[in-house]
């Protein structure tokens, strides 16, 4: 059978861990038996950034300018524990947040729908898509220990060589500080890529912060919104018949509990994180989820929105067997193909992607998944199948 041809190469960002076995598994048995595959590939494993200093995190999103359309397998954001079992120089930073840094734009997350496995929200009929910020708070925060009495301040110099100042805490014991910042270039392009999705999926946009409490920084996310949207999309959305509206954070999370989903939930970064977590494991498993960061100019990174399953990589570093949910990963490969054919023109790439996607619905739809799933499916007498058994029963399908 000859392979698909593909025009321009994607990029190929590798993990770290249980992802990065199910990553080669994938790329082995669904993507280079069927795809002609085109990619510049970059390490992203923990080893290879200490190597780096970093620098190939940095490498691999520049890349993904140049080239346009990018696939990340899940990476290790050490704490201290990985810093030691790494034997690392530093606590290098989220690869995410870096990436997200220097592409900007936002990062939309929706579950992945199949027959057979409900919602653990009974009210949940339709599926919620997360639309989280990518850039700025606790992903490029500055941190400081603070190890005696004294004063910490907010210093801000302007050009003209002028001070501004503001008291953050007289501290008169230990304790901790931590600086975040965002950009009004950054939120504005988070909201016209929201309002923009809105109207291309016909779906009512949420959106919620805490004005109230955080009053500069929290409303300034509240306030741009606003602006971009009575200027600009108010009478758009009126015409397409969907609604805009924002309310307290902790307002939107009731909202959404009692809802029965079809709408856009827009959040700042780390609310994003979290809460497509929640909405993800909900709707099924954290291996249910797509994840793409769409950049304001025209940049596409498509990845897994779950962790490096460090618990199935122990067992299978240990010779036992495992039963890793890849579902997540193999969309974000499809999801990558398809946006490479639809810019490069390549209608059997695109229909490549759907075809995958089909097989890997079909399996489970016929009975054939992993552990997490099996374990919630209502379809009677399901088969558990290992890591890569569940691949092969993918691969005979496609």
């Amino acid at each position: 059978m000859s392979r698909i041809a593909m025009k321009t190469p994607l990029v190929e960002m590798d993990g770290d861990e249980m992802t990065r076995i199910i990553w080669q598994l994938i790329k082995d048995k669904l993507i280079t038996p069927f795809v002609d595959l085109k990619s510049e590939y970059y390490d992203l494993g923990l080893e290879e950034r200490e190597r780096t200093a970093d620098a190939v995190t940095v490498e691999a999103a520049e890349a993904t300018k140049r080239l346009g359309v990018a696939v990340k397998c899940a990476t290790i954001t050490p704490n201290a524990a990985r810093v030691e079992e790494y034997n690392l120089s530093e606590m290098w930073k989220s690869p995410n947040g870096t990436i997200r840094a220097i592409l900007d734009g936002t990062v939309f997350r929706a579950p992945i729908v199949v027959k057979g496995i409900e919602p653990y929200v009974a009210a949940w009929t339709k599926p919620i898509t997360i639309a989280r910020h990518a850039y700025g708070d606790v992903y490029r925060n500055c941190e400081l220990t603070i190890d005696g009495p004294g004063k910490v301040e907010l210093v801000y110099t302007a050009a003209d060589g002028t001070e501004t100042r503001a008291l953050i805490h007289e501290f008169t014991g230990q304790g901790i500080v931590q600086g975040v910042h965002n950009l009004d270039a950054s939120i504005e392009g988070f909201a016209r890529s929201c309002f923009n999705f809105a109207l291309d999926t016909k779906q009512d946009l949420w959106f919620g912060a805490k004005d109230t409490i955080s009053k500069t920084y929290d409303h300034r996310f509240k306030d741009i919104f606003q602006e971009i949207f009575d200027a600009e999309y108010a009478e758009r959305f009126a015409k397409t018949g969907i609604e805009y509206f924002y309310t307290l954070i902790d307002d939107i999370v009731a909202r959404v509990m009692r809802s029965e989903g079809g709408f856009i939930w827009a959040c700042k970064n780390y609310d994003g994180d979290v809460m497509s977590d929640m909405v993800s494991t909900a709707f099924g498993s954290l291996a249910m989820m797509t994840s793409v960061l769409v950049s304001p100019d025209g940049y596409y990174e498509y990845e897994a929105a779950h962790g490096t399953v460090q618990r199935h990589y122990y067992k299978h570093l240990a010779g036992e067997e495992t039963s890793t949910n890849s579902v997540a990963t193999i969309f974000a490969w499809s999801g990558a193909l398809r946006k490479r054919g639809e810019l490069d023109e390549l209608p059997e790439l695109v229909g490549f992607a759907d075809r995958l996607e089909q097989a890997t619905l079909a399996t489970i739809e016929a009975g054939e998944m992993t552990g997490d799933l099996v374990a919630i499916t209502s379809i009677p007498n399901p088969t558990k199948l290992s890591t890569e058994a569940f691949i092969d029963a993918i691969a005979s399908r496609l």
